[in-house]
């Protein structure tokens, strides 16, 4: 039986996509805080990024501390899976991460004056 005794334990959510919200939710978090949110190994959840920066969907820098690193992720990224063609991940993140941390909403107004 699964965790919910209906079952096996399948869930919606692949663990890239919940790496991937966990970041969307907070741009500067460590590695090793995005495997405990997501219950995932931090060598796993280290694989897990690498595979999403190959892939385009988030980028990697330095924050301004110079300690840890911040994320930028490619919302206008579209689904890999030919069934969610023409969709952006936007749509995802933007319904399960959340709005933007207020910081982060502030520097793209910022850029554009």
């Amino acid at each position: 039986m699964g965790e919910n005794g209906h079952g096996s334990d399948w869930t919606f959510l692949t663990n890239h996509a919940r790496v991937l919200l966990a970041i969307a939710r907070d741009p500067g978090i460590r590695l090793r805080d995005v495997a405990d949110v997501c219950r995932l190994t931090e060598r796993t959840v280290q694989a897990i990024v690498t595979d999403l920066e190959d892939a385009r969907y988030l980028t990697r820098s330095r924050a301004e501390d110079a300690r840890r690193n911040r994320y930028t992720i490619a919302a206008d990224a579209p689904f890999r899976h030919p069934a969610e063609a023409g969709h952006e991940i936007a749509g995802l993140i933007q319904l399960l991460a959340g709005p933007p941390a207020e910081a982060d909403r502030a520097a793209p107004h910022q850029a554009r004056k």
